[in-house]
């Protein structure tokens, strides 16, 4: 297979397939169980542990957050009665929880509870959200209603942080009597509640009487079943097996369109798909980089050469039909503060540089490097045109298909040279780089370390203006780009296909499948 740079009968932006549909509002029946298809099976079902975005859709149905999205990709209160308020100097944040909460277990939700959750997210070991609440040196309930957090200086991604895992909140009755065990009993307030989990085969959620809106609840359960072949998806949807698939690929939606049964939902992604490097993630997840004797860690020249070798249109159109857009950057156009790094300014192929610069580095070709992918055909298919591509530059790319939690676990350890890195985004910029790029992040699985990042960082959090902050994200971006550890790809669509018996099903920007108010039309 040959790939020629700057093919001109490549399209240079995606394909729009059935239009923008984030909603469907159709008047719908109580009554009846959802299944949903996922793409893999998640991780951890605790809020401060997980980090999977198929994770982050079962959380949808069973533990809210303080705050969340709506369909325009603005935050609203959902636990919390209202936004939060802030101090004149910005380091003091105050919230109001909304009275009459109940946790699945049937215990109260209160300003306690709030700050037993708030805490655990930031303090436990191990925890992913502690590089989000870093900045929060203190979290008190000053009343039954009322959370107080204070901060080491201001800290503008916080309602943002909250309207995400940071944001959901635990039963502390079972945190104290499940303790590292409640993975596999997890309890929060949301439309479902947990009943069981059989681990590669399904989840299963059942309408939870305790929960605030219960009243707008049709569905009496929702099962989620991790499906990574997306053929198989498709056609359990078909034989109405399933109801819902998500994170459907570019050739299953373009099947899907031509089934009368079936409806596409479809909305902007605010993530990112791309290739992380190993350059010092030699003592585990969030600890400091160590060196790493691999000619990839040692000369950021080999780093180079290997995304010189890629042609970002071409993997778009061999692998995705055009349907997605090619990527350079953490940051989606989505967000408001969006930095001037567009599609076009992605690096181009360039074989004869690439040679070059691996000449420079004193490597010897074909250099052997492995890459690890999750075991979706789709992702096979990513590894293989990127196997093929980079071997004319003079990198002999083995592929290593590993389910996906087992390649989460490995990569977080630091077992890999390079692996497909991939994030579901956020509105705001922060969410979308400091827990990656940080020294030492919480999801810094690639042993990035690099002082100047971490100043722009530490600057974008702090700075309100918008346009001060977007010429902050803009150098932070150039600066992530010049350093070839994570190289960005593409950006998918958030395609979901359901079958038309089905309404009230919302996705957003953020690639949940929101089914709170989701059930059958007949």
């Amino acid at each position: 297979m040959s790939f020629t740079s700057g093919c001109a009968s490549l399209q240079s932006s995606a394909t729009e397939v059935g239009g923008v549909r984030k909603t469907d509002d159709r008047s719908v029946r109580d009554g009846g169980t959802l299944t949903v298809a996922l793409n893999s099976d998640p991780d951890k079902l605790d809020p401060t542990l997980a980090q999977t975005l198929v994770g982050r859709t079962v959380f949808a149905g069973m533990c809210e957050k303080l705050y969340d999205i709506d369909e325009d990709g603005v935050v609203v209160p959902q636990l919390a009665a209202a936004l939060p308020t802030t101090s004149a100097d910005g380091r003091t944040v105050t919230l109001k929880v909304r009275p009459g909460l109940k946790f699945s277990d049937g215990t109260r939700l209160d300003a306690a509870a709030v700050v037993t959750s708030l805490l655990r997210h930031r303090d436990l070991p191990g925890s992913a959200r502690g590089t989000e609440l870093a900045p929060v040196t203190s979290i008190e309930a000053t009343g039954s209603d009322t959370v107080r957090m204070r901060l080491k200086q201001p800290y503008v991604p916080l309602t943002g942080v909250l309207a995400d895992r940071a944001g959901m909140v635990m039963s502390p009755a079972a945190l104290k009597k499940y303790g590292k065990n409640f993975t596999n009993h997890p309890s929060c307030v949301g439309p479902f509640r947990f009943v069981e989990r059989v681990g590669g085969d399904r989840i299963v959620l059942k309408k939870d009487p305790n929960y605030y809106d219960a009243d707008k609840v049709h569905l009496d359960g929702v099962v989620y079943k991790p499906i990574p072949d997306g053929n198989v998806r498709l056609a359990n949807l078909r034989s109405g097996d399933l109801q819902v698939g998500d994170q459907m690929g570019p050739v299953d939606v373009q099947s899907a369109l031509t089934e009368p049964k079936l409806q596409l939902f479809n909305s902007p992604s605010l993530g990112y798909q791309g290739i992380g490097l190993n350059v010092g993630n030699v003592n585990g997840l969030g600890q400091k980089p160590g060196k790493l004797d691999t000619p990839i860690a040692r000369d950021v020249r080999v780093r180079e050469a290997f995304e010189l070798a890629i042609d970002r249109d071409t993997l778009n159109e061999v692998v995705f039909q055009g349907m997605y857009e090619p990527a350079c950057g953490p940051i989606s156009p989505q967000s408001a503060i969006a930095p001037g790094v567009e599609p076009e300014d992605c690096p181009k192929r360039d074989i004869a540089k690439a040679k070059k610069l691996l000449k420079e580095a004193g490597v010897k070709t074909p250099l052997k490097i492995e890459l690890k992918t999750s075991t979706t055909p789709e992702q096979g298919r990513v590894g293989q045109v990127l196997q093929a591509m980079v071997k004319e530059a003079g990198f002999d790319l083995s592929l290593r298909p590993t389910e996906y939690a087992t390649m989460l676990s490995e990569t977080d350890a630091g077992h890999y040279d390079v692996f497909t890195s991939g994030w579901s985004g956020r509105l705001d910029p922060d969410g979308n780089v400091s827990n990656f790029l940080k020294t030492a992040g919480a999801m810094n699985a690639y042993g990035l370390g690099d002082p100047e990042i971490d100043r722009l960082i530490a600057q974008g959090r702090t700075v309100a203006d918008p346009a001060r902050r977007t010429g902050i994200y803009d150098e932070l971006t150039r600066r992530v780009q010049d350093a070839h550890t994570l190289i960005y790809l593409y950006r998918q669509k958030n395609y979901v296909v359901a079958t038309k018996d089905v309404a009230g099903i919302r996705v957003y920007g953020d690639g949940l499948v929101r089914v709170t108010n989701a059930g059958y039309t007949r």
